[in-house]
């Protein structure tokens, strides 16, 4: 058995684990990040990334050259129940506003970061033991190896096994989304190129995507709300209904082939409510549900409870009684504003007239559809019109990421 000491575990090495990781080490603490798999490996995901993903990538320093697939995206097509499609200008600059990249090479290029940035990095090591004593945490892996630690972040998913352990899960729940993907070659000319969503009125309150990559390659799949008229045993027999329909088949064009078989996964959305602490862990990512309970989006809000994570740890070291609270109360203030909104929104999008209303009110000009377009990826808070001290000056003007070496997120 391998024995070993540091100040902080990371559980789970993807975005809200490497984030957590690699602004702890900055900060001068030694890590050591596990995961129970080998990377690259592939995670189940839309792979599109917002603004405030693009940010915290940026800052974290992660180089778009470690994403040889990316695709930038610059324009966002929105079809209603009825067939209205209105296309949502992305700012042309400074910077990136949305970019569509595999999770393979996102979650590889984020473990390197943090590679370089000193974290110690154990692969195909799950967790096994946790234990809690008045001086320290003991982390048990799946691997035999053991470590001697002052904080613990577990950043494991939905089904967190950290949480399991520790008697913090919640019993019987499987998330409030359910999202199905394959990607697909040989796509058309224009889906090599947009990202297109539709709210087919078959699926309500769920959508279906498009999102392009850089090999010709297209991520495509629906995602719909768990205890809608659909349950999530339909999916798989949904799917072919969806692909038959005319302007997706046009759409994605006449050659277009499977590259991969499908997936699913289910999608947490109770950041408002979930536990975000105990036994002195603090969850992240998946782990603490933070998902937008509108679009499915993660891979923002997994990064910057990362983020709020390692610096609640860093103020706090040592004292993990403090630190549990505090980053729940961090959470909360920065996530309920964005999953209020969202609730709100999805009740509207539940109804044929209320999608295709929200859809023509965000098309009605050119100010409308570009500011749509900077909310729908996340540019500034969804929250925005409930919390009025959220607003800033340059709230609707900021540049994109991408554009400089750096700088806060926040």
């Amino acid at each position: 058995m391998s024995r070993t000491e540091c100040d902080v575990v990371v559980i789970g090495a993807g975005p809200g684990g490497c984030a957590a990781s690699i602004e702890l080490a900055r900060a001068g603490h030694s890590v050591t990040l596990i995961d129970k798999a080998a990377f690259p490996r592939d995670k189940i995901c839309g792979d599109g990334l917002t603004t405030s993903a693009l940010r915290s990538l940026e800052y974290l320093g992660l180089s778009l050259g470690s994403l040889p697939t990316a695709r930038p995206i610059h324009n966002v097509v929105v079809r209603s129940p009825r067939g209205f499609e209105a296309t949502f200008p992305l700012p042309e600059g400074p910077g990136l506003f949305g970019v569509v990249a595999t999770r393979l090479e996102l979650d590889a290029a984020l473990v390197q970061v943090a590679r370089d940035t000193g974290v110690v990095v154990r692969e195909q090591c799950g967790i096994a033991e946790l234990h809690e004593s008045p001086s320290h945490l003991t982390v048990g892996g799946s691997d035999g190896w053991s470590c001697s630690t002052q904080h613990v972040v577990a950043a494991d998913g939905m089904w967190s096994p950290t949480r399991k352990l520790v008697g913090a899960n919640i019993a019987g729940y499987r998330g409030d989304w359910h999202a199905f993907r394959q990607y697909v070659t040989d796509v058309s000319e224009r889906a090599q190129r947009e990202l297109f969503i539709s709210f087919d009125a078959a699926i309500l309150p769920g959508y279906f995507w498009s999102f392009p990559l850089a090999d010709g390659r297209a991520n495509i799949g629906f995602g719909i709300q768990r205890g809608h008229k659909h349950s999530i045993q339909e999916m798989k027999l949904l799917w072919p209904q969806l692909l038959s329909l005319p302007y997706i088949s046009e759409f994605l064009g006449p050659n277009y082939t499977p590259a991969a078989p499908h997936r699913a996964w289910p999608i947490p959305c109770q950041v408002d409510s979930m536990t975000a602490h105990a036994a002195g862990v603090l969850f992240v990512g998946d782990a603490v549900a933070p998902c937008d309970v509108m679009t499915g989006e993660g891979i923002g809000q997994a990064l910057e409870t990362g983020l709020i994570a390692a610096r609640t740890i860093s103020e706090q070291f040592g004292n993990r009684t403090a630190a549990g609270p505090l980053y729940q109360q961090r959470v909360r203030s920065e996530f309920t504003p964005d999953h209020q909104m969202a609730s709100l929104l999805v009740r509207a999008l539940q109804h044929r007239k209320g999608a295709r209303a929200a859809l023509r009110v965000a098309a009605t000009n050119d100010w409308t559809r570009r500011n749509f377009a900077r909310w729908l990826f996340e540019d500034y808070p969804r929250g925005i019109a409930l919390e009025p001290q959220l607003w800033k000056r340059g709230a609707l003007s900021g540049p994109g990421a991408f554009h400089s070496h750096g700088g806060d997120p926040r």
